[in-house]
């Protein structure tokens, strides 16, 4: 199940409160507080980015942060469940919920401060969303079961990954959804990448609503391969030694990736916009993108902050020789519901 409920940060000490009791027209319109919906990944045992940063702007401004994180698909699905009533004030999701978002009318303009040093790829040409932390799609391996990464992603056909290989679900996570748009890009398009998905199932454990969950199965030996992507997983190497990130080849080919930016939004009629807003604007200031790296372990989406940390200098050298496509998003999220519907029917799921 995906973690959908309230989560108490620990440098904040949140308290758990019922989501569906309050309302936009309620005295809670008037608390200082902001409710952020995001998926997970940036937030790791209570010393992860959005642990130091929330803990930072509740200082700094007093205005505390409720916090729920989950599966991309899911904090959408949530929002619209909600669209009446809106409970959050900042969502958080990758690609391409964040366009599924903006397009269901879930998100109002705003431009925070410094999102004119965010690149154009990295933002809605109209103001809806930008990206807070840049971020790449990977994957993740057992590094004392497999000394080497597999090199390609017919090496995962293997009968020695059966029931060791898992990867989140397409159209509820977004890493999940990103194995797909990696595998129609490295196989040349929808149907080669479905065939090749229908072969790879005879290994797969099964569904997983949370990417977050895998990392730990394959540090532990559980798995030997999962899904993931490079922020949160090189996050989570710190404490889970057996952790090694790799991005799969098409068999004589060069590893590929593709950006997967936590993106932010503006909750429609959000019961704390004011707050929302400030939120967005501390999460691309100055101080809090250059703690993406030295902190989250992931990429700063201004590109005025050239980081220079132990951190950056390791991601970077992670990323040498991958080479980096640019998905359509447009035709991706217009086409979600096919791409999702067809990989159900090629997998059984």
């Amino acid at each position: 199940m995906p973690r959908n409920t309230l989560k108490p940060l620990a440098a904040l000490a949140v308290l758990a409160i019922p989501l569906t009791a309050c309302s936009g027209t309620s005295a809670a319109s008037d608390e200082n507080v902001v409710t952020v919906y995001s998926a997970d990944g940036l937030s790791e045992n209570g010393d992860g980015w959005y642990d130091q940063v929330f803990k930072d702007f509740e200082n700094e401004t007093g205005i505390k942060v409720e916090y729920v994180e989950g599966g991309s698909g899911e904090m959408v699905q949530r929002t619209v469940r909600e669209k009446r009533n809106p409970q959050a004030d900042v969502l958080v999701t990758l690609p391409p919920f964040i366009q599924q978002a903006d397009t269901k009318g879930l998100l109002q303009k705003y431009a925070p401060k410094g999102v004119d040093r965010v690149s154009g790829a990295d933002k809605a040409a109209n103001g809806a969303w930008t990206a807070v932390v840049n971020n790449y799609f990977g994957f993740v391996h057992n590094t004392k079961e497999l000394k080497q990464a597999p090199a390609t992603w017919e090496d995962l056909l293997d009968a020695q990954y059966e029931n060791k290989l898992q990867y989140s679900t397409p159209g509820v996570a977004g890493d999940g959804t990103a194995v797909l748009i990696k595998a129609m890009h490295d196989f040349g398009g929808e149907q080669p990448a479905m065939e090749y998905l229908k072969k790879l199932q005879a290994n797969n454990v099964g569904p997983s609503a949370s990417t977050g969950k895998l990392a730990p199965k394959v540090d532990k030996g559980e798995l030997l391969v999962a899904n993931g992507d490079v922020q949160m997983n090189y996050a989570q190497s710190k404490s889970m030694p057996n952790l090694g990130i790799w991005f799969p080849a098409r068999e004589g080919g060069r590893p590929t990736t593709f950006a997967l930016p936590y993106a932010a939004g503006l909750v429609t009629d959000a019961p704390h916009t004011g707050n929302g807003k400030k939120l967005l604007d501390y999460m691309l200031g100055q101080k809090a993108q250059r703690q993406v790296s030295e902190i989250g372990g992931g990429f700063a989406a201004r590109e005025d902050v050239k980081a220079t940390d132990a951190n950056a200098i390791a991601l970077t050298k992670l990323m040498d020789g991958v080479e980096v496509f640019e998905p359509d998003w447009n035709d991706i999220e217009k086409n979600l519901t096919s791409y999702i519907d067809a990989w159900k029917e090629a997998t059984g799921s």
